[in-house]
């Protein structure tokens, strides 16, 4: 029996509670790490003063509108790798992820130097006052000029992902944050390089990553990676960006998202830049879980969708709704019952708890609600149903939480701050009930041929 046989016979055979589990711990564990040497850059950080710690927050945005375009080509390629090995041709997986790997390098160079050129004015216009701006300039400088090798590793961990390999995914991330951690420590305790430190340390730790992913890709995967290979089809390149584009809109929305709330928070000093940095960085520890048991989900819906496997891919969707609920509601309820400590741990200034705290509470009642926007968006984006899968994308992130930051901080000012995340979370899971509801309806649990609402790009006749 061939690898791709076996392959084959494990997305469709194995129980899909367990496949889910299976692959989605792999990249829980991963976007945990991830989170945890944020948190660490906020925790070391931190010590030197809230507004060296309000520059990583400054950043954390930026890094957000990298991750989005590299979320869209891996999510994007990633789908048609899944769909191209349920059919059992290598050819075309290989063509399509190596087209999003050299794509994504040759943007990533792009707003690299485009970034450092004009470094000054991106920081201003991503909410840095005067105060934080040296110290924004000294990280910025660094995430800057790893953008190519995170967008590629990325691209990496998500087509890995896509193939089923999740724990070779999880070896390349974990690995790059555990070496972040303890580059923090060097860099900033050790060293007292201070913020240009912290932004050193991620940027090795990016490096590191990158290498230890693409040796384990041309490895361990089905498919390779190959300059050959790159399609000459824009066709192929409009169809990777537009099943990737929710992905797009999700961390892009975000990043905007991220820059009006640094804007809007600023006028109320730099320790509540630094308290709403504290408390995205915690909240985006927690919904880490629900997006990682969410993107075990991925692979197993796009595989089956395609196999005609409809049944399983219900089954999944609710697993997943129920299983991540669960975990999110243990996490969250720590969350709020330890909000104090939690704040006070990264940052002692008194100010900055006094906004922090009540602001983690209420992010932690939103976070109960990913556990149903997150399976759901998913789960379209898997079965190439981008125009639903990017509308949902659109309401958490921007259709939906812009305007409430803007009505509630007018009505309330910083109250309305820290409550319009948690509010458009609310809001936007009660919004994909009836998606879901659809779905499970409309889709037959036997193997009956649906018709494919979503046109894949043509397959080349020759080898690129």
């Amino acid at each position: 029996m061939t690898q791709a046989d076996l392959y084959y016979k494990k997305m469709t055979e194995t129980p899909v509670a367990r496949l889910i589990v299976g692959l989605g711990i792999p990249t829980t564990i991963s976007m945990l790490i991830t989170g945890v040497y944020n948190l660490a850059d906020t925790y070391f950080v931190g010590a030197l003063g809230e507004s060296q710690q309000a520059a990583t927050g400054i950043l954390f945005t930026l890094q957000s509108i990298i991750q989005a375009i590299a979320f869209m080509l891996g999510h994007g390629s990633g789908t048609f790798v899944s769909k191209a090995l349920a059919d059992k041709d290598t050819k075309s997986a290989t063509r399509y992820v190596s087209t999003a790997f050299f794509t994504g390098i040759g943007i990533g160079l792009v707003l690299s130097i485009g970034g450092l050129l004009c470094l000054d004015p991106l920081l201003r216009l991503l909410g840095s006052t005067e105060t934080i701006l040296p110290y924004a300039r000294d990280y910025g400088f660094w995430v800057l000029t790893a953008c190519p090798i995170m967008i590629g590793s990325l691209i990496l961990n998500n087509n890995l992902r896509y193939e089923g390999k999740a724990f070779y995914a999880m070896i390349g991330l974990t690995t790059g944050g555990i070496l972040n951690i303890f580059g923090d420590y060097l860099l900033i305790r050790v060293c007292n390089l201070g913020v240009f430190g912290a932004g050193m340390a991620t940027a090795i730790s990016q490096l590191i990553s990158f290498c230890i992913l693409v040796v384990l890709y041309l490895r361990m995967a089905q498919s390779t990676l190959s300059i050959r290979a790159i399609s000459h089809d824009a066709r192929e390149y409009l169809g990777i960006c537009k099943v990737g584009f929710p992905s797009l809109i999700r961390q892009g929305l975000n990043s905007i998202s991220g820059g009006i709330l640094n804007n809007l928070t600023k006028s109320f000093g730099d320790a509540a830049i630094a308290a709403m940095s504290v408390v995205n960085r915690f909240s985006s520890l927690v919904m880490f879980v629900g997006l990682g048991i969410g993107q075990g989900f991925q692979p197993v819906a796009s595989f089956n969708y395609q196999a005609k496997k409809y049944r399983r891919v219900k089954k999944g969707l609710i697993f997943t709704t129920v299983f991540g609920f669960c975990l999110l509601t243990v996490l969250a309820s720590l969350g709020f019952i330890f909000a104090e400590p939690i704040v006070y741990l990264f940052q002692e200034h008194p100010d900055v708890r006094k906004i922090g705290v009540p602001a983690l509470r209420y992010a932690t009642v939103g976070i109960l609600f990913l556990a149903l926007s997150v399976p759901v968006n998913m789960l379209y984006q898997s079965i190439r149903r981008a125009g639903i899968a990017s509308l949902l994308s659109l309401l958490r992130s921007g259709a939906i939480f812009i305007p409430v930051l803007l009505i509630l901080h007018h009505l309330l000012g910083l109250t309305g701050i820290q409550l319009a995340q948690p509010t458009a979370d609310v809001i936007t899971g009660l919004l994909s009930i009836p998606f879901m509801l659809y779905f499970l309806k409309t889709t037959p649990n036997d193997e009956d041929v649906l018709p494919d609402l979503a046109s894949d790009p043509p397959q080349e006749k020759e080898t690129v």
